[in-house]
């Protein structure tokens, strides 16, 4: 789901190809859903002739200024994106192995993601495509739907955008004002985090990597938090979302200490830390802190924090205060790995589904896999115990040899009993058919 890294590389991208430029031509989706509150028809209309001033963004919602009002907004929802042809809107640095005596020198390469002239394009899930007057084109993608689109006059002072708290990167709050802030708050600070009234921008990856940074445990109560505590989570807050920005999001130039590496791989989940040699990973800013080595192969456990599934390493982030030693939730149970498709709007595999019919969260998934499994397991052993007895149904659970002739044994030992038993009430035993 793209949060504020991913949209403000969108926004840079768009700043610095689009700005000055007229809009030629638009073609609008006809999707309701996406296309919120106007018809294709007069967004096209709205948009062609129009020059773009300038490219904003609050938290997760980006919008367009043109020369006069309206302005186009984008919601991105879970993968809104944007494409522009010909231009990597996010850059994909490598670090390169060195030997080990020039270990401290920097050096990058650079790969550029762009649409070529082999992809299809506009997408075929391209919401919005404008061709501007110098032939550059872009395009607003949304694969599963949960994107909006809307055309307005101030697009600041209307919901959803006027709704927001602070932007957590341009509107950062200072540590008294969190402090403050915090101590009025009586719920948990994984769940305070995720609300966007309160900081904006900050979604579910994010929010368990400030939280894993700080040492904070999801759960924690807001207004329980220290001074100190505070000061820890404002500075990790910053350092994370500034380091993501830094990078155009691309998630594989994040620090290797970050539990976002780890964070999908549920059943095998670590937490990796630095390769301690600087021969297979160097530093580009600054030498390594092999201080970092010393979180490597702590275990990360899930649980369901602000409703959503969050990842937490419990030997570093514990309850403190009067919640310290309280008993936490068992961690979720883990769902059967499963093959992970590109969430790219402009991925061609789509998975046929949209977003009225995605599950509402990864919990509510899980949850009914394993209530599924413990189905499984009570049948498995219900067949199990009625085999032993004899077994209850006329048909044989295990159509072998060896148990068909148990089953007639059984049903042969169960006929002769019964004729024992007339025989000594002085009855004679009754004729079952053959």
């Amino acid at each position: 789901m793209p949060e504020l890294p991913e949209v403000e590389a969108a926004r840079r991208a768009l700043e610095e190809h689009c700005l000055g430029k007229t809009i030629k031509k638009a073609v609008v989706a006809d999707d309701s859903k996406v296309i919120d509150g106007i018809s294709p028809s007069d967004l096209q209309s709205a948009l062609v002739g129009k020059t773009i001033v300038a490219a904003l963004r609050k938290g997760k919602n980006m919008w367009l200024k043109l020369d006069t009002p309206p302005f186009p907004s984008f919601q991105f929802g879970m993968t809104g994106a944007v494409y522009i042809k010909g231009v990597a809107v996010t850059k994909y640095k490598r670090q390169v192995r060195l030997p080990h005596f020039l270990y401290d020198i920097s050096v990058l390469e650079i790969f550029q993601s762009a649409v070529n002239d082999t992809d299809e394009w506009p997408s075929k899930f391209s919401k919005l495509f404008v061709e501007l007057d110098d032939g550059l084109e872009f395009s607003f993608t949304d694969k599963r739907r949960m994107a909006k689109v809307r055309l307005l006059n101030d697009p600041a002072c209307v919901p959803p955008i006027s709704e927001l708290g602070p932007d957590a990167l341009l509107e950062p709050m200072t540590v008294d004002e969190l402090h403050k802030s915090l101590s009025k708050k009586k719920v948990a600070i994984k769940a305070l985090l995720l609300d966007q009234g309160f900081i904006s921008g900050i979604g579910n990856w994010i929010a368990d990597e400030v939280l894993y940074q700080a040492r904070i445990h999801p759960q924690q109560i807001s207004s329980s938090l220290s001074k100190e505590y505070c000061a820890t989570l404002h500075k990790c807050i910053k350092e994370v979302i500034e380091q993501a920005v830094e990078v155009g999001a691309d998630s594989s130039q994040f620090p290797k200490n970050w539990i976002f590496h780890s964070r999908e791989k549920k059943s095998k989940a670590f937490v990796d830390g630095l390769d301690p040699d600087p021969c297979t990973t160097f530093n580009l800013r600054r030498h390594i802190d092999r201080s970092l080595f010393a979180v490597a192969g702590k275990k990360i456990e899930f649980i369901t924090a602000g409703g959503r599934t969050t990842a937490y390493v419990p030997e570093l982030q514990k309850l403190t205060g009067d919640q310290a030693g309280k008993e936490q939730p068992a961690p979720k149970q883990k769902a059967p790995k499963r093959k992970k498709g590109k969430d790219d709007a402009d991925d061609d595999d789509d998975d046929g589904s949209d977003g009225e019919k995605e599950s509402e969260s990864d919990e509510e998934e899980t949850s009914t896999k394993a209530r599924s499994n413990r189905a499984s397991k009570t049948r498995g052993r219900a067949k199990k115990t009625s085999a032993d007895n004899g077994g209850d149904s006329d048909e044989p659970q295990n159509k072998t040899p060896g148990k068909t002739i148990n089953s007639k044994q059984t049903k042969a030992g169960k006929k002769a009993s019964e004729g024992k038993a007339s025989k000594e009430n002085g009855k004679k035993p009754k004729k079952t058919a053959a």
